[in-house]
């Protein structure tokens, strides 16, 4: 699936909404770091850098609904996809 670059900003709304779905808290910071899933202090946390560009962030929070676990909720195809496609490359 090819993404457009005016699409990346919708599917990273999306994908913070799955986050919360899947309790984790969304942060985008600024740091000399990669990012990805975290627990801090017994919560879940998704840390993105602030500075990576759509496609990296799209790709870290992919990863990281990966690890936390996707297949008991509902997803539509699309964003199935999406995550499936990012966490592959």
């Amino acid at each position: 699936m090819k993404i457009k670059e005016k699409e990346f900003e919708e599917i990273i709304k999306d994908l913070k909404a799955i986050a919360l779905q899947l309790g984790a808290e969304v942060r985008f910071e600024k740091g000399d770091f990669k990012g990805g899933y975290c627990i801090l202090k017994e919560n879940k946390v998704i840390v993105i850098n602030k500075m990576a560009n759509l496609q990296r962030k799209v790709m870290i929070l992919s990863v990281a609904l990966k690890e936390l676990g996707i297949d008991q909720i509902y997803l539509t195809p699309k964003m199935r996809e999406i995550i499936n496609e990012m966490t592959e490359s």
